[in-house]
């Protein structure tokens, strides 16, 4: 059996995969795509990913992209020890989760990021890299969250709606937790936690975390018991450098001031209460 994951250490959707490979155990062999230098437009990988973006895996030849649906592959394939629900509705229950990654956190993790360290990355970028850097593969959406984020950072309308995502998530995290479960799906550690971790390691490393947690103490006990696991460690934590890290901290400190007043805002505006 070859199985071979194209990834990149400080991507939350490769981290996302590295969770399941370790928590499932297999073999497998790596190639690394690096970000920085855009080696994810490079012709040779593009064939692998149309959409050039990390990860890609794959298995005896067969090529599978999309993190969430390579972490469900994952799954499947190698059944032990099992990641999912055994019953139907506790998988679309499961599911509900991995979508809310999909649809939101995903995008609220990029705004947040990319208002940070990564917008800083791109100031000393030529103009050629850094159109190509707005190119994205043709993807329009892409473009024009990165040009705003870009050009407006931390008050950019994409920030605020990742502030307002991650406050509903981990509202209604807290309200899950608070029948004394370990995991969002109960007893089971399942694919829930395994696509939601990434993005709440990011806000850890950037300093931001304890805005949405710091009075939420289910969430931080359950975060707590994720961090503990064998295969956080394998999979991220262990994976990081300190040229990693101390980017992250520096520049996710330079923004968290305004970041916890713009969730401020939020929560006068929508009046949320927990």
């Amino acid at each position: 059996m070859a199985l071979t994951l194209y990834h990149f250490n400080n991507s939350v959707c490769s981290q996302k995969v590295r969770l399941a490979l370790a928590e499932k155990g297999p073999e497998w062999d790596e190639r690394f795509v690096d970000l920085v230098k855009l080696e994810q437009y490079e012709s040779d990988y593009v064939q692998l990913n149309p959409k050039g973006v990390v990860p890609t895996l794959v298995h005896d030849g067969q090529v599978v992209i999309e993190s969430t649906l390579i972490c469900e592959y994952l799954d499947d394939t190698f059944p032990n020890p099992s990641l999912k629900p055994a019953h139907p509705s506790g998988c679309a229950a499961m599911r509900v989760w991995t979508k809310a990654v999909d649809e939101g956190i995903h995008e609220g993790v990029v705004a947040l990021s990319f208002s940070a360290m990564f917008r800083e990355r791109m100031k000393g970028m030529t103009d050629e890299q850094r159109t190509r850097q707005f190119h994205n593969i043709g993807d329009p959406v892409r473009r024009d969250r990165d040009r705003a984020v870009f050009e407006q950072g931390v008050e950019s309308s994409y920030v605020f709606n990742a502030i307002a995502v991650y406050e509903t998530t981990f509202s209604k995290l807290e309200k899950v937790l608070v029948d004394g479960r370990d995991w969002i799906m109960g007893d089971q550690y399942t694919l829930a936690e395994i696509n939601f971790a990434p993005y709440v390691a990011r806000l850890e490393y950037m300093g931001l975390l304890e805005i949405w947690i710091e009075n939420r103490p289910k969430v931080s006990a359950w975060w707590n018991r994720i961090k503990a696991r064998l295969a956080y460690q394998r999979g991220v934590s262990d994976r990081l450098t300190t040229s990693d890290i101390e980017p992250m901290q520096r520049f996710g400190g330079a923004i968290h001031l305004r970041v916890a007043e713009l969730r401020q805002d939020y929560l006068r505006e929508f009046v949320i209460t927990d």
